[in-house]
């Protein structure tokens, strides 16, 4: 079990997302915005002290511009390269708000895209397994690689 951290934090909005509800809040404590699972908080006491308030413009911009529940201001730009045969069902999918996409001539799909963190991008990706290339950044085509080849290696012979 992961060491758990006293926070004072002024909630903002209950967010359900992929059937999981998390608080968005200022973090008192790292002094910025932070979402918490509210199933992982384990106690909570109400302080007399007004939440501070932050406005629906820096909330959008801190956690609605980057993927996914990985909130923060998108620093990075993925580009996905989907085959033929998975083009058709994934230009119809909304991975992100600001999200561009477009037919190649040889009918791939190349979708791209704002995020902050790797973490959740790198499994959603590889769920398309052998249909999907990451053409960019080199960061997050060295973290699906690494992520594939473990996976490969659960598959070993003599394992």
């Amino acid at each position: 079990m992961s060491a758990t951290t006293d926070r004072l934090i002024s909630p903002q909005r209950l967010v359900n997302y992929r059937g999981n509800w998390y608080v968005d809040a200022w973090c008192h404590l790292r002094r910025g915005l932070r979402s918490f699972s509210v199933d992982a908080i384990r106690k909570l006491d109400l302080l007399p002290a007004r939440a501070r308030s932050v406005a629906e413009a820096e909330l959008k911009d801190y956690f609605e511009t980057s993927y996914g529940i990985f909130s923060g201001r998108a620093t990075r730009t993925a580009k996905l390269r989907f085959t033929p045969s998975r083009a058709r069902w994934v230009a119809n999918e909304t991975w992100h708000p600001q999200q561009k996409g477009a037919f190649e001539a040889d009918g791939r799909y190349l979708l791209t895209f704002p995020y902050h963190h790797d973490t959740e991008l790198v499994m959603d990706i590889l769920r398309h397994g052998a249909d999907v290339e990451v053409v960019a950044p080199a960061a997050l085509r060295t973290a699906v690689k690494g992520a594939l080849e473990r996976a490969l290696g659960a598959y070993r012979v003599g394992r």
